[in-house]
């Protein structure tokens, strides 16, 4: 790396992630945008995760090992810890980075010259673990550009589930996550929306409607082995933040509230037993 900071951190956490691990790492160092680094922050893998980072001469990629295992909550914050770059994107070990994700995404925010804009995401693509796509997501509906705070928050509420996305399909300012703090893994299934809805106390967000991430699920997933979990880390999610939303839930956003997450982790389990078998 050079002494100077690159304008983007790209984090990728991971734990026993040796079998998909290059691929994440490929799919970075594919970028067009290419002031970046790449820290893979090792959560003491027994495997040959080291091995495999070692194989890249490219000085824009580190690799750090934890002394101890600190868990998925502990090890995502060990990233924002050891990021550098202005801009920050965590991209789990099994998920990928369209080529194009990081200039689409740069771009916004180097736009965003009065810092209105906290996060900015994406549509994505959702593979199985032979990496074949098996559907895709985004934000239903809506057209590229800004989207209200509050109106992202609500969608997400009525159709229970994080139409954010996942990590890798996410980047903020690494400075407005100083004022964030760290992420909170108390309902673990959501552990990536809390933490969008804390960025969106402080700005609205940006959606692009290109495919330019993909979250791969597999029978190694730690969020797929929560199960019956997924509903009610949701409600207490939706819970502890709306409290504090500028218009008050109506009787009909906390009736659906209650039941769209739990049509939402059936479904979610449904997609599960047939791409997973």
């Amino acid at each position: 790396m050079t002494a100077q900071s690159p304008l983007v951190s790209i984090c990728i956490p991971t734990y026993k992630g040796a079998a998909t691990l290059d691929a994440a790492i490929d799919s970075v160092l594919a970028q067009t945008y290419t002031d970046f680094e790449l820290i893979v922050v090792d959560d003491g893998s027994p495997d040959d995760t080291a091995e495999i980072v070692a194989r890249y001469r490219d000085p824009r990629v580190a690799y750090h090992r934890n002394p101890s295992n600190l868990g998925p909550e502990g090890n995502w914050n060990r990233c924002l810890e050891l990021a550098r770059g202005d801009y920050f994107k965590l991209l789990p070990h099994d998920d990928l980075l369209h080529e194009q994700c990081l200039a689409r995404q740069v771009t916004v925010l180097n736009e965003d010259h009065a810092e209105k804009i906290a996060l900015v995401f994406s549509a994505r693509e959702v593979l199985d673990a032979s990496g074949r796509i098996r559907a895709r997501r985004g934000f239903t509906g809506a057209r590229a550009g800004p989207q209200h705070a509050a109106e992202v928050r609500l969608q997400c509420l009525r159709r229970g589930t994080n139409l954010i996305g996942e990590p890798g399909a996410v980047m903020f300012r690494r400075s407005l996550a100083a004022k964030v703090g760290a992420f909170d893994a108390r309902d673990p299934y959501v552990i990536d929306m809390d933490y969008w809805f804390r960025l969106l106390d402080y700005g609205d967000a940006y959606y692009l409607p290109e495919h330019l991430a993909s979250f791969r699920v597999s029978n190694s997933q730690w969020s797929v082995a929560l199960g019956s979990q997924q509903s009610q880390d949701f409600r207490r999610c939706v819970a502890r933040h709306s409290a504090g939303w500028l218009e008050p839930l109506t009787m009909f956003d906390r009736v659906v509230g209650r039941i769209s997450p739990a049509v939402n982790s059936l479904g979610r389990r449904l997609f599960y037993r047939l791409y997973l078998r």
